[in-house]
């Protein structure tokens, strides 16, 4: 990248993914299908600890198959965490399913395990039937599936896990990705690792693992001229794709690394200013995809927009924490459980220049840029 904006999450790529994808061209497995398509589900599955993995277009092309392979229809609830990237909720609309929303655990963004438990009470007792529970990994740290687990088997209902952030983490031992009865993976541009675009399909179960490539490949039947018996769709990786992911994943543990060295040097900067928090931080086996600070105005003299506004001025790149399902203009009205964790989270987090690919006089220009503004606005009041 030529600009000199310090982004939030550049992708990390360099000689070896180049030469990974110079080999696949020579190779003239340009279209979709391919061996580098194949090797590179092998070592995903291989990475996640799963049976297999189906490579498609995007991670939300991955949730939509997934929750097709779990059965989710026409009308059925799903249960969704309203702290989310919008793609979690619109997979179950593409579906025609119903999107229920449940906030979030105010300390780690994750899925309130409580009121998911409330909620499926309350949809059972209204004779609901509730296709798919969703949790999401947020950041790069894992839900808590010790409690989910056994909540959702006991109610009866699958568990899908959308892991786009977290491919790298794990959670008592276990990779993201490996939970429940599917799990979604990303490779966008700005996740831990990238395909430039891309996703994955990843589960034990080798029938729902047939039927998402299946359906990835427009639904077309095993005969020598073009037949579909049903509706598929256009979710399959290329190959050059592919090659550009074995490369990444080659790296994966190194970008985890240089992305906790950041966290680190991160908490070490707020650790002593009253009010302000790093989402997370507990979380050791967190891939820290990305770096969010929460802000309390009263007790720090200052807000998390001001912070964000001084790293502008600056061509540094910020975000809020994700807006709520709830509030989205596309999901107005949708049923929800909230506590008012995932709106304070909203109103007072931001995330911070996290990347792997960040140079030292980038972090060195982040970091004096913010002692810039806590020299200025540290005690005193919010503007």
């Amino acid at each position: 990248m030529t600009s000199q904006t310090v982004h939030l999450s550049p992708p990390d790529v360099g000689p070896l993914e180049e030469s990974y994808l110079i080999e696949a061209l020579r190779s003239g497995w340009v279209a979709p299908a391919g061996p580098a398509l194949q090797a590179f589900e092998g070592e995903v599955a291989a990475r996640v600890g799963t049976v297999g993995a189906v490579a498609v277009s995007s991670g939300t092309a991955a949730l939509h198959l997934a929750l097709l392979g779990v059965g989710v229809g026409p009308g059925d609830v799903v249960v969704v965490p309203t702290l989310t990237f919008i793609a979690t909720a619109n997979a179950v609309r593409y579906i025609g399913a119903r999107p229920v929303f449940v906030d979030c655990d105010a300390q780690t963004g994750n899925v309130d395990v409580g009121l998911v438990a409330d909620l499926l009470r309350q949809l059972r007792s209204r004779g609901e039937r509730v296709g798919a529970v969703v949790p999401v990994d947020m950041f790069g740290s894992c839900a808590d599936y010790a409690a989910l687990e056994p909540l959702c088997a006991e109610a009866g209902v699958p568990l899908v896990e959308d892991a786009a952030e977290a491919l790298g983490a794990s959670y008592r031992g276990r990779s993201a990705g490996s939970f429940g009865q599917v799990g979604a993976i990303s490779f966008n541009g700005n996740k831990i690792m990238t395909t430039s675009g891309g996703g994955m399909l990843v589960s034990d179960d080798d029938a729902l693992l047939a039927r998402a490539r299946h359906l990835s490949t427009q639904a077309r039947e095993p005969t020598p001229y073009y037949e579909h018996r049903e509706l598929g769709y256009n979710y399959r990786l290329s190959n050059l794709l592919a090659a550009l992911g074995r490369a990444q994943l080659v790296r994966l543990e190194g970008m985890i690394g240089r992305r906790r060295q950041l966290r680190d040097r991160y908490a070490k900067l707020f650790a002593p200013l009253p009010g302000v928090r790093l989402l997370g931080t507990e979380d050791a086996d967190s891939n820290c995809w990305l770096t969010v600070i929460t802000v309390d105005p009263e007790r720090s003299g200052w807000r998390a927009a001001d912070l964000a506004a001084h790293l502008a001025r600056r061509d540094i790149e910020t975000r809020p924490v994700w807006k709520p399902m709830h509030l989205q203009p596309v999901h107005v009205g949708a049923e929800s459980l909230l506590s008012g964790a995932a709106e304070r989270l909203f109103a007072h987090g931001l995330t911070l220049p996290s990347g792997s690919a960040l140079s030292e006089p980038q972090v060195a220009r982040v970091f004096a840029a913010i002692d810039e503004f806590l020299a200025v606005r540290a005690g005193g009041p919010a503007a």
